[in-house]
């Protein structure tokens, strides 16, 4: 086995693990808000890992340059996505409280 094959292995290892914390913590949170902050952070440090590995892999070829573009657009459109979800969810529970 390469080093490069054990990085590939370890990276893939950590980003697995850190997503399987995050939907830990979305299946155990009560609340909704709650558990989009988990939802939202495994589009963080998992994803950049998964792509590490992936470079790690493939180097800087097409597969290595569409793994980046995928998690850069994951990464920075995440946000937005999060923001307008928690805004529809307080409508509704504003409306609900009415």
């Amino acid at each position: 086995m390469h080093a490069a094959d054990l990085a590939v292995d370890i990276l893939l290892a950590l980003g697995v693990g850190a997503e399987l914390l995050c939907v830990a913590g979305v299946l155990v949170m009560r609340t909704t808000f709650d558990r989009l902050h988990y939802a939202a952070a495994a589009t963080t440090v998992p994803a950049l890992l998964v792509l590490a590995a992936a470079l790690v892999r493939e180097h800087v070829t097409s597969g290595g340059l569409e793994a980046i573009a995928a998690v850069g657009l994951l990464f920075l459109l995440n946000p937005a996505l999060v923001i307008a979800t928690a805004r529809a969810a307080r409508r509704i529970e504003e409306a609900g409280e009415t």
